[in-house]
């Protein structure tokens, strides 16, 4: 399935990052009119799909013919990706011949999407990642392999296998050097993925439109809240949230915490989970779950990150975490734990707080909500560490830089 995208220009960054627009516009003038598909799972839930309803438009703006097309699947396909995704985070689950299977016709049925006559192809993830085997373009074309999980200690099994699937791929981009496979070392480069500054989750908002949605949500702007953004999914630890924020409630009453999330269309597990954390959560009337099952969308979550006093994230493993990155640049300070993509955006001590243990997460909230003036300097901080390093713009000008080492 083609997705329809609207519009955009890079010139419209130009109050954010300056004058590095026309670096970026010279950087691409050897790919003018080149042909760039993206593949992934789904249009819309997760940050793979917000990231490409930006970076697509924009590689169109400085005069590349990029495309992107999501896959068409049954949801036992998603069963199967999702422990893909599980075991090449390193779960112990096994996958079944049958289940093998289903997933290599999946991708065989899907492959006739690719242009025959593209000359890049970036395909995003594990779920169309066998599509490789199944599609036939010009010599030319370079493919690459686009994960946004940590493959550093996979389930071997799996992985053993799954790796087959990616022998053909010119380069394999990964968030993090820590993540590369010890065997595929040679072709894997590192960036980190982006969140966009002007998109309705992050754009700037009036104050009207979110004292609404405050109030429609029973969210009281007066007292301190905490907010977690995250998928309903085992990896994330949202029972440790929730643990938090009662220790944080024992010392400061007046707390409210906000699970923020959207049920992605690819991932069926999600329901399940989000029904166990909803019995864990209880009847407290001051833990909200805010989803697009009861109309929070990207503005509402936007709203909801402005006005959040601490950011918190207690995923165990988590591929980069661009939430994080989402509530710096609202100037809001983040307490997580140290994993994955995590590390390199936080500065402890600086614009959040690192920590492992649910009692220090706890205490470093608890200093937060206490000290204003400790929260706008590390707010502060948060939003330039973000402009400098993970906004849209930069990641385009990773792809143009890495598309144009497999040209040459």
């Amino acid at each position: 399935m083609r997705v329809e995208l609207r519009q955009r220009s890079i010139d419209e960054y130009r109050t954010i990052i300056g004058d590095e627009i026309e670096n970026i516009k010279k950087l691409a003038e050897p790919l003018q009119g080149k042909r760039v598909i993206h593949v992934n799972a789904t249009a819309f839930g997760g940050g793979v799909a917000e990231i490409l309803h930006s970076l697509v438009p924009l590689m169109r703006s400085v005069g590349i013919d990029a495309q992107w097309y999501a896959i068409e699947a049954p949801n036992e396909f998603f069963n199967v990706t999702k422990k893909f995704h599980n075991t090449l985070q390193g779960a112990q689950i096994e996958i079944s011949e049958d289940e093998w299977k289903l997933y290599e016709k999946v991708c065989e049925q899907n492959a006739k999407i690719i242009d025959e006559k593209a000359d890049i192809v970036v395909i995003h993830d594990p779920q169309p990642a066998a599509m490789r085997l199944f599609t036939k373009t010009k010599p030319s074309t370079k493919w690459f392999w686009r994960c946004h999980i940590d493959l550093s200690t996979p389930n071997q099994a799996v992985w053993n296998r799954f790796a087959k699937y990616l022998e053909k791929y010119d380069k394999m981009i990964f968030h993090l050097q820590e993540y590369f496979p010890k065997d595929i070392t040679q072709r894997c480069i590192a960036f980190p993925p982006s969140i966009d500054p002007l998109s309705e989750k992050n754009t700037e908002l009036e104050s009207r439109f979110i004292e609404q949605t405050f109030e429609r949500l029973k969210i009281d702007m007066h007292r301190p809240l905490i907010t977690v953004v995250a998928r309903f999914d085992p990896w994330k630890d949202l029972f440790s949230a929730i643990d938090v924020y009662r220790m944080v409630k024992e010392v400061e009453p007046s707390v409210q915490l906000a699970i923020v999330s959207a049920m992605a269309s690819d991932d069926p597990e999600g329901w399940i989970f989000f029904e166990k954390v909803a019995r864990y959560a209880g009847m407290d009337e001051d833990l909200v779950f805010c989803t697009n099952l009861n109309g929070v969308g990207n503005s509402q979550v936007n709203a909801i990150q402005r006005m959040s006093t601490v950011a918190l994230h207690t995923a165990t493993r988590e591929g980069f975490g661009l939430v994080i990155s989402e509530a710096l640049y609202k100037g809001v300070p983040v307490v997580a734990r140290p994993v994955g993509g995590v590390k390199i955006q936080i500065k402890h001590g600086e614009c959040g707080y690192l920590a492992q243990e649910k009692d220090e997460l706890a205490g470093y909230i608890i200093e937060l909500i206490r000290k204003e003036e400790l929260r706008k300097k590390m707010g502060e901080v948060g939003r330039k560490i973000v402009i400098d390093n993970f906004i849209i713009t930069v990641n385009l000008a990773n792809y143009l830089k890495a598309f144009l080492s497999s040209t040459r």
